[in-house]
């Protein structure tokens, strides 16, 4: 299989971290589009979304979805990539689509443990939990609508990594 690997899931459920780890074991390479979009806009997605709105970025989050995707790719993606339709149907057309699905608790506790300031605003202004909590609520269908596959991603990457290798062995089988 050479076909792109879209990882697709809301904050914190590991889509670098699984992808960076599921590149090394399928000999692909990975691309974060959030980290694609920085390097190639010379802005934070915060700095983005203050200059461009919201809408603005994810105007280019489309966009740089489109020009990372290659075969032999692990792509991470923005937890928001799926809000588009179009995104959602060019990810299932052009690769497999794996949601990494974990509860909101489980995404509140990673996210306070390693916050990263300016790199994503807050979509509510509420609190970590209750934002994740609401966010997740809203996304949950169109994560699924997206996936090809969904994989628990509660636990340690390794697991993670064995649960989506599993997931494509399966794809390859089909």
């Amino acid at each position: 299989m050479t076909q792109p690997i879209f990882l697709v899931g809301p904050r914190a459920c590991g889509k670098t971290t699984v992808g960076d780890a599921l590149a090394q074991a399928t000999g692909f390479t990975c691309i974060d589009t959030d980290h694609w979009l920085a390097a190639h806009t010379g802005m934070t997605v915060a700095e983005i979304v203050e200059k461009e709105g919201w809408d603005g970025f994810r105007r280019r989050e489309s966009e740089a979805l489109r020009a990372v995707t290659a075969a032999s790719t692990v792509i991470a993606t923005g937890g928001g990539m799926v809000l588009s339709e179009a995104n959602r149907q060019f990810m299932r057309e052009h690769g497999v689509v794996i949601y990494l699905s974990a509860p909101a608790h489980v995404l509140a506790l990673r996210l306070a443990a390693v916050p990263e300031p300016g790199q994503r605003p807050t979509l509510t202004g509420k609190t970590i939990i209750d934002e994740v909590s609401e966010v997740l609520a809203e996304r949950e269908t169109l994560y699924r609508a997206a996936a090809h596959h969904v994989v628990d991603a509660a636990g340690e990457r390794d697991a993670i990594v064995t649960r989506a290798l599993a997931a494509l062995h399966l794809a390859q089988a089909s």
